[in-house]
């Protein structure tokens, strides 16, 4: 059964680490600033008209694309998790210790600031859209749908990259990981807003100063990813697990 790991110190503070945290800020700032800057694209184009199917769609492409490039650039590095609901869901199955675990938490909160505040100076101070329950959806329903798509989202990431069964996928881990993404907003974004993503909300709050509801783009994905992490290492990454023969 997986367990969790606290870690060493030597481990967490060694040069192959910190380039990791530098990794994981790196393709953290790519992700926020592509996926915020699409919102923000298309509010300027449609000169605030409000979110319609179309810019749906344009949002969550948007997202699935650039997570994939930013999970595909750091996944020799740290792993490409991008993602603190991510990096918990590992953590709880045993693939990371704890505290690389909350450095990790640092370097990808940092890059979601960071980006966000670019994206305020580069487009001369337009409005940072932030993650907010739609009209209608209460709180615990908004938890509720981010425990259900951050749990797709990090069950998707054990079984295309953490899974040691799972061969040399190579690209297809990003791929999946990327359209996982792109489907679950364009799922839910019309109710909670399809974050995923503490850090992905938490940059354009920090930048806003808008933390309406910020709570519940925290609890819903921490635990969907501790779900994950729960139920994925624990039924088919022991060793008594064999994976049905393949049909063709």
């Amino acid at each position: 059964m997986a367990g969790i790991a606290f870690g060493r110190f030597d481990d967490s503070f060694s040069v192959a680490s910190f380039k990791a945290y530098i990794a994981e800020f790196i393709s953290t700032l790519l992700f926020v600033f592509a996926g915020v800057g699409s919102a923000i694209a298309f509010n300027k184009i449609t000169s605030n008209a409000g979110l319609d199917p179309s810019g749906l769609v344009a949002i969550a492409i948007c997202h699935g694309l650039a997570l994939f490039v930013a999970v595909a650039v750091g996944a020799n590095i740290s792993g490409g998790h991008v993602n603190p609901a991510v990096t918990f869901g590992l953590a709880v199955g045993g693939q990371i210790t704890v505290l690389t675990g909350i450095l990790y938490w640092v370097a990808q909160l940092l890059g979601a600031v960071v980006g966000s505040y670019l994206l305020k100076f580069v487009t001369g101070g337009l409005a940072i859209p932030t993650h907010t329950l739609a009209a209608g959806v209460g709180p615990i329903q908004g938890v509720v749908m981010e425990i259900i798509i951050t749990f797709a989202l990090v069950y998707t990431v054990y079984a295309t990259a953490a899974d040691p069964k799972k061969g040399s996928l190579g690209v297809i881990a990003p791929i999946a990981i990327g359209f996982i993404v792109g489907a679950n907003i364009l799922a839910a974004g019309a109710f909670s807003g399809g974050s995923m993503n503490p850090a992905r909300s938490f940059g354009p709050a920090v930048a806003s100063g808008d933390f309406t509801d910020h709570w519940v783009y925290w609890v819903g994905p921490l635990i969907g990813g501790a779900l994950a992490g729960l139920v994925y290492p624990n039924v088919y990454m022991n060793q008594d697990y064999a994976p049905l023969a393949s049909a063709v």
